[in-house]
């Protein structure tokens, strides 16, 4: 099974190269803001508690999302494997992850960084804005302040990954499909490295 973690700042084309990646793989996509939408909009259990927490303004708790994760990857026993965007965010969602999939019998193949510029991403979403009208993609001050985060956030991660050589960056400026390309050769080298199991 592939369980890949797909990086990327905002506006780095995260979404567009899983479309791709699920077509040519067969892997199923899990995206946290997804989960979240369809858990709320269903009021399912997890998603009436992750309501509580945002409705006062608090963080969904990891518990909450991992079991939002453990429902989609148990709804798809048939998957080849899965992406996952946006998720893991911190060390603890991390071992979480890594936890989570050692009960399906699986671990994480490998978590692959699009390396964008902060310029090229600022210029990417100030475009994107123009089409969208979201006010958040026309402001340049907003849009560097979502790359310092997303940056914060992710180092740790892409570290942990790194430390057990599975963390790979590859260059995420050029056509969709040469991006797209340089993508699959990373991931097919990694289904090649023997696992120590």
């Amino acid at each position: 099974m592939i369980a890949l973690i797909l990086f990327g700042p905002p506006g780095s084309g995260k979404g567009t190269q899983a479309a791709k990646l699920m077509d040519k793989y067969g892997l199923i996509h899990i995206s946290t803001g997804d989960l979240f939408r369809y858990e709320m909009g269903n009021n399912t259990p997890l998603g009436l508690e992750a309501k509580s927490y945002m409705e006062k303004g608090q963080l969904v708790p990891d518990s909450v999302t991992i079991g939002m994760l453990r429902n989609k990857v148990e709804a798809h026993p048939e998957a080849k494997g899965f992406i996952f965007d946006g998720f893991p965010r911190t060390l603890a969602q991390s071992v979480a992850l890594d936890s989570l999939l050692a009960e399906q019998g699986a671990e994480v193949s490998g978590l692959i960084m699009l390396d964008v510029s902060d310029d090229e991403i600022t210029r990417r979403i100030l475009g994107r804005g123009l089409v969208s009208g979201r006010a958040d993609d026309l402001d340049e001050a907003i849009i560097r302040k979502r790359i310092e985060v997303y940056k914060n956030e992710t180092s740790p991660v892409f570290d942990y990954y790194h430390q057990k050589g599975k963390s790979h960056q590859i260059f995420g400026i050029g056509t969709i499909d040469d991006i797209f390309e340089r993508l699959c050769a990373t991931i097919e080298g990694f289904e090649a490295e023997p696992h120590g199991e």
